[in-house]
Protein backbone atom coordinates (compact mmCIF):
# COMPACT_ATOMS: atom_id res chain seq x y z
CA UNK A 1 0.00 0.00 0.00
CA UNK A 2 1.31 3.16 -0.77
CA UNK A 3 0.67 6.36 1.80
CA UNK A 4 1.11 10.05 0.19
CA UNK A 5 1.58 12.93 2.50
CA UNK A 6 -1.17 15.23 0.29
CA UNK A 7 -0.80 17.75 3.35
CA UNK A 8 1.79 19.72 1.92
CA UNK A 9 0.48 20.33 -1.52
CA UNK A 10 -2.58 21.60 -3.38
CA UNK A 11 -4.73 20.09 -5.78
CA UNK A 12 -5.45 21.34 -9.49
CA UNK A 13 -6.50 19.84 -12.74
CA UNK A 14 -5.30 20.06 -16.14
CA UNK A 15 -6.90 20.89 -19.44
CA UNK A 16 -7.56 17.53 -19.84
CA UNK A 17 -9.10 16.89 -16.84
CA UNK A 18 -6.46 14.86 -14.92
CA UNK A 19 -5.95 15.87 -11.11
CA UNK A 20 -2.67 16.54 -9.58
CA UNK A 21 -1.12 17.95 -6.62
CA UNK A 22 1.72 20.60 -6.76
CA UNK A 23 4.10 22.26 -3.09
CA UNK A 24 2.41 25.97 -3.92
CA UNK A 25 6.09 26.88 -2.38
CA UNK A 26 7.40 26.38 -5.80
CA UNK A 27 5.12 28.58 -7.74
CA UNK A 28 6.85 31.72 -8.85
CA UNK A 29 4.16 33.01 -10.45
CA UNK A 30 0.70 32.80 -11.69
CA UNK A 31 -0.64 34.27 -15.07
CA UNK A 32 -3.83 34.53 -16.63
CA UNK A 33 -3.53 34.46 -20.63
CA UNK A 34 -6.63 33.20 -20.95
CA UNK A 35 -5.82 29.92 -19.00
CA UNK A 36 -4.30 29.94 -15.46
CA UNK A 37 -0.69 28.78 -16.04
CA UNK A 38 1.21 28.17 -12.66
CA UNK A 39 5.08 28.83 -13.75
CA UNK A 40 7.36 27.24 -10.82
CA UNK A 41 10.66 28.42 -9.55
CA UNK A 42 11.99 25.17 -11.82
CA UNK A 43 10.79 27.24 -14.93
CA UNK A 44 8.17 24.32 -15.73
CA UNK A 45 4.80 25.94 -16.84
CA UNK A 46 1.46 23.54 -15.09
CA UNK A 47 -1.28 24.88 -17.43
CA UNK A 48 -4.54 24.51 -15.04
CA UNK A 49 -8.37 24.33 -15.96
CA UNK A 50 -8.08 25.91 -12.33
CA UNK A 51 -9.95 29.50 -12.28
CA UNK A 52 -6.69 31.91 -10.74
CA UNK A 53 -8.89 32.90 -7.84
CA UNK A 54 -9.46 29.44 -6.73
CA UNK A 55 -5.76 28.79 -7.21
CA UNK A 56 -5.20 31.75 -4.53
CA UNK A 57 -7.63 30.43 -2.43
CA UNK A 58 -6.33 26.89 -2.26
CA UNK A 59 -2.93 28.45 -1.29
CA UNK A 60 -4.38 30.62 1.70
CA UNK A 61 -5.54 27.30 2.95
CA UNK A 62 -2.18 25.78 2.44
CA UNK A 63 -0.47 28.31 4.07
CA UNK A 64 -3.26 28.79 7.26
CA UNK A 65 -2.83 24.70 7.66
CA UNK A 66 0.94 25.09 7.23
CA UNK A 67 1.54 28.07 9.25
CA UNK A 68 2.46 27.91 13.40
CA UNK A 69 0.35 28.44 15.60
CA UNK A 70 0.15 31.94 17.08
CA UNK A 71 0.82 32.31 20.98
CA UNK A 72 -1.61 34.27 22.91
CA UNK A 73 -0.17 36.16 25.54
Amino acid sequence: MLIVNWYGMIKVTRLDGMEYYINPNQIERIEINPDTTLIMLSGKHHIVRDEVDNVLEKIEAYQRRTAPPVMQE
